[in-house]
């Protein structure tokens, strides 16, 4: 028998999105002291980096053929920030990551805005 592996996943031991998304890496650093309080903050370097690559790239070509996911890309990549491409892209992964953890917490499918899903 094989034993069971420490990286396996079950969205249960999450209590809630913000937790999966950080395990993911797809959180912020938190700069402050005081009442100062950093606007330029990086992605955090831990969390499973092969999660984050995967959800990074799926929100890519989500991006690409939902039109809820396009549009908040472009809101985002369309805000006065640095590195708005990347920041745009990583945001549009927190939100597909919000998607994926209420779909597996509820054991629903996906349909996009409308209710019509595509045909395979």
């Amino acid at each position: 028998m094989l034993p069971v592996l420490s990286s396996e996943l079950d969205v249960s031991q999450f209590k809630s999105h913000t937790e999966a998304a950080k395990h993911a890496g797809l959180a912020w650093t938190v700069h402050q002291s005081g009442k100062f309080t950093a606007n330029r903050t990086r992605l955090i370097h831990s969390g499973n980096r092969y999660l984050k690559y995967y959800m990074v790239e799926a929100a890519n070509s989500v991006r690409v053929h939902d039109p809820v996911f396009a549009e908040y890309y472009a809101k985002k990549k369309a805000e006065p920030k640095e590195f708005a491409e990347g920041r745009a892209l990583a945001l549009t992964a927190r939100k597909l990551m919000r998607v994926v953890f209420y779909l597996l917490k509820t054991n629903r499918l996906y349909t996009p805005e409308g209710g019509v899903r595509q045909r395979a």
